[in-house]
């Protein structure tokens, strides 16, 4: 378990904490279904979404699956947040300069030991000094080196000079789904919630609370899906269309209510009919539109 709170506003850390807010909003998932799908608990994600908590490597790893995003670049940011994280990334230089500068007691003014003990410390001085300044600019080398490759492997046009690199990072996943196979599932788990991919049907719609709602489709998966944002807790929305089972998503905590939450997917091969609803937790009644 990592320690908590001292390094938390370091960069890397907090770019990383808003990264795994990223991902978590797009798949969609509730803290209680991530902590039922990965091997960490519900508080344990709670932490690590905050910042209060650097994520282990392998929560980082378990979140990118769920949202179908290659872990390269988020690996490479985890391993800068561990070096801020625990301090190592500064401590080496300041640890050294403390040895490599400590002297003897007994340099007095007007001691001949002193005197006699100057003259034979100067070659070892002049030594001294030197292996300091290589362990010190060895020290610095490695960190600058580690931290170059790693914001290299992080920046998004890291690499813009390599034609496979890019070719692998642009292309898009392969759905897991099409159509009737993919309702009541997961969009982004499915991979079909690839930015690149999806396009909106029609225009956002603003309900009487403040939440927009909007209807997603994926031509690669023939596939749709709702998706609200500006919610409370306790909102739900349902997607659905003639002759297809109705899809439905709550807001089950405040991560729900501070990103997007979508519902499972739909068949999309027909959306003739499709409606949306929104219910807002406070009362009142539902709140539908057809595409």
């Amino acid at each position: 378990m990592k320690g908590s709170a001292p390094h938390a506003t370091t960069p890397a850390c907090m770019r990383l904490a808003g990264e795994l807010r990223e991902l978590r909003a797009r798949t969609g998932l509730s803290l209680a279904v991530l902590a039922e799908r990965t091997p960490y608990s519900k508080s344990s994600w709670d932490r690590y979404l905050n910042g209060k908590q650097l994520a282990p490597r392998q929560a980082v790893e378990a979140l990118c699956a769920l949202a179908t995003e290659p872990p390269g670049r988020l690996m490479a940011l985890w391993d800068l947040a561990d070096l801020e994280w625990s301090g190592r990334a500064r401590s080496a230089a300041p640890s050294v300069i403390a040895k490599e500068t400590a002297r003897p007691r007994n340099h007095r003014p007007g001691n001949r030991a002193a005197t006699a003990d100057r003259a034979e410390q100067r070659p070892r001085k002049r030594t001294t000094v030197g292996r300091r300044g290589a362990v010190i600019a060895a020290a610095c080398a490695v960190a600058v080196g580690v931290a170059a490759a790693v914001w290299a492997a992080v920046l998004p046009d890291a690499g813009a000079g390599d034609p496979v690199r890019q070719a692998a990072l642009s292309a898009p996943p392969s759905p897991g789904c099409r159509a009737r196979g993919c309702a009541g599932k997961d969009p982004g788990l499915m991979g079909c919630g690839n930015p690149t991919q999806v396009r909106a049907l029609g225009a956002p719609r603003r309900t009487s609370t403040g939440a927009w709602t909007e209807i997603r489709y994926n031509p690669a998966c023939d596939a749709a899906w709702a998706r609200v944002w500006h919610t409370h807790i306790g909102d739900a929305l349902e997607v659905s269309a003639p002759g297809g089972k109705p899809q439905r998503a709550e807001v089950a905590d405040k991560y729900d209510a501070e990103g997007y939450l979508f519902t499972p997917m739909i068949d999309g091969s027909d959306l003739t009919g499709l409606r949306v609803c929104f219910e807002p937790g406070g009362g009142g009644g539902p709140e539908c539109f057809r595409r």
